[in-house]
């Protein structure tokens, strides 16, 4: 399937899935319209790997290894659109009837996501989109250089391993000049990044470039070499890593940086919400519906995270009366943030208690899952170069054939305000059974096609790993008071981005309104909060799929259970949500009342 720019760079730098080789073309008789439709998945995921090359390394298929691929181009952008009208108008010819139920969802995921992607290559729209090619949270310069330092889903293992990274780097160089160009267009059309959004993308770049050649993330993969690399072929790469980071890499991201530093930041806007800029506000309402996969305008959703706020208010309330502090709620959250008891005293500590953590959850998880993924597990920091503006936790998945495990990150920037009182619901998020489980168990199942083994939306990802916070009490997890306050607030934040999101563009908020919003409303630290409103103005809308998702994973889950009754399994009602890839909400309330009414087997 195709995405937007943003997509595309979530894509690979969030859920980077893989696959050990190409697929192979489907074996059915062409003339059933299963087969047809096996036959579309396969050739629209086989064109979409070779115009999106580096889609394929993150699966691990290595026939374009030595691609990165054209990001910001007309022609790229225009085969794109070519390319998803022309899966529609095949898509047109089979008969849904016809089809095996498990391929009618996958024809409905299938037209449901390109139909949206397509609206998405409006003029007015894409204009919008293209002259703003880069931000600090998905920018080609914030997922590349770990992709490339040896510690990413790049291999090296081989010397050709070692020689295709060397010609991705070059074509990183000559894309980050085609971001340039772009950023160029948008500041003769008007339309440019927030100053906050450009100032955040020079400090990356700052920490990219800081210590010269051997502290790059680019040099990561000379510094230490596999036994079968040749003694000659050592010294030859090390010397020629030495000379493109010196010689390419370094000047084209110091041109980045003088760009935006000398020329763009002076022209950047003063606003931070879409409504402020031509086109924002209908880009926005694209934006919703792109990521919450559902037709939702920014007022209800205003309203909808207004009334959650509210509800988990009340339930704090009830925590703190629990532990018998005497104040108000504010104060309560104060003491949250500064209480030193609630202060990792080392990473080391953060580390270790993640992995307790998930020692205590494998202890239960299969109360709750008959389906567990294959894939391992590693808790590994965040890389150093982007820790300031990266989120507290995050997850990067691993490959189908076991590998490359999947790894759940930890943020250890800032430390004192990475409270140990958030640590339960985090793992329970980004790990297990949230987006380790998600991701791994859907590119593992290999009866899917490709678009729905490692593609996917943001409020069924995003709604699932919040949906699994929500099995605490199942999987023995926020015993204690304060635990139970980090399930809370990590729910409040999630409710408070349907306001803050919503308020920042659609109804003029600006940063520190939004902050003070998120401050007054949990106790999550200023750091926690700046990042979130800094990343909701860098990518609008992405934040709105987390509730949306997990109120509508949750809402299906009570019919399920109210009309199954004492027939109602956890384990298979989980089973039916993930063992089809990540559907749009649509189809997965279908799929759902389809199990039910076929008696919840």
């Amino acid at each position: 399937m195709r995405f937007s720019i943003t997509a595309a760079l979530l894509l690979a730098s969030v859920a980077a899935p893989t696959m050990a080789q190409a697929p192979a073309a489907p074996a059915a008789t062409p003339a059933s319209a299963d087969a047809r439709l096996r036959q579309l998945f396969h050739d629209s995921d086989e064109g979409s790997l070779r115009r999106n090359p580096v889609q394929a390394l993150f699966r691990g298929d290595m026939r374009y290894a030595d691609q990165l691929g054209d990001f910001f181009s007309d022609a790229h952008l225009a085969a794109e659109e070519a390319a998803t009208r022309q899966d529609l108008a095949t898509l047109a010819t089979i008969d849904r009837a016809r089809l095996t139920p498990v391929d009618q969802i996958a024809y409905d995921v299938f037209k449901q996501q390109a139909e949206l992607n397509l609206r998405g290559y409006a003029p007015d729209l894409m204009a919008v989109q293209i002259v703003r090619p880069l931000d600090h949270f998905f920018g080609l310069h914030t997922f590349y250089p770990e992709l490339a330092s040896g510690q990413g889903a790049a291999p090296f293992k081989t010397v050709a391993d070692y020689d295709s990274n060397l010609k991705r780097n070059a074509q990183y160089a000559a894309q980050i000049d085609a971001a340039i160009a772009r950023f160029r267009e948008g500041m003769k059309s008007g339309i440019v990044q927030p100053k906050l959004v450009v100032r955040n993308m020079i400090g990356q770049l700052d920490n990219l470039l800081a210590g010269g050649v051997e502290a790059s993330p680019f040099y990561g993969p000379v510094k230490t070499f596999p036994a079968a690399i040749p003694a000659a072929d050592q010294t030859r790469l090390r010397a020629a890593y030495t000379r493109q980071i010196s010689e390419v890499l370094n000047p084209v991201q110091q041109r980045l940086r003088t760009f935006l530093q000398d020329e763009y930041l002076p022209v950047a806007r003063d606003s931070v919400g879409l409504s402020a800029m031509p086109g924002g506000a209908k880009l926005y309402d694209y934006l919703i519906e792109s990521n919450t996969t559902l037709p939702l305008k920014a007022d209800a959703v205003h309203k909808l995270g207004l009334s959650e706020v509210a509800r988990i208010t009340r339930e704090m309330e009830t925590q703190k009366a629990k532990v018998g502090f005497n104040g108000t709620l504010p104060e309560f959250f104060a003491f949250l943030r500064t209480d030193k008891r609630f202060q990792p005293s080392s990473a080391t500590q953060l580390r270790e208690g993640y992995e307790a953590i998930g020692r205590r959850v494998d202890a239960r998880v299969r109360e709750q899952f008959s389906l567990i993924p294959k894939t391992r597990l590693e808790i590994r920091p965040v890389p150093a170069f982007k820790e300031k503006t990266d989120a507290g936790g995050s997850y990067q998945s691993g490959t189908p054939d076991g590998s490359r495990p999947g790894v759940f990150y930890y943020n250890t920037y800032d430390l004192p305000t990475r409270y140990m009182w958030e640590m339960e619901t985090l793992y329970l998020h980004e790990a297990v059974p949230g987006h380790h489980f998600q991701i791994s168990l859907a590119q593992e199942n290999d009866a899917l096609p490709a678009f729905m083994r490692f593609g996917g939306n943001t409020a069924y990802v995003e709604g699932w790993a919040l949906y699994s916070e929500t099995l605490w009490p199942q999987l023995g997890m926020e015993t204690d008071p304060y635990q139970r306050m980090g399930g809370l607030n990590d729910e409040m934040l999630r409710a408070m981005r349907l306001v803050v999101d919503t308020g920042i563009h659609a109804k003029g908020w600006t940063r520190d309104q939004a902050i003070d919003y998120m401050l007054a409303n949990s106790p999550m630290s200023r750091t926690d909060a700046t990042a979130e409103v800094e990343r909701y103005i860098a990518i609008p809308g992405q934040a709105l799929a987390y509730k949306i998702g997990q109120l509508t994973i949750s809402r299906v889950k009570a019919d399920a259970q109210k009309a199954l009754g004492t027939r109602f399994d956890p384990r298979r009602f989980h089973a039916q949500v993930l063992d089809t890839g990540a559907l749009p909400m649509p189809v997965l309330e279908k799929k759902i009342a389809d199990w039910v009414k076929a008696g919840g087997k």
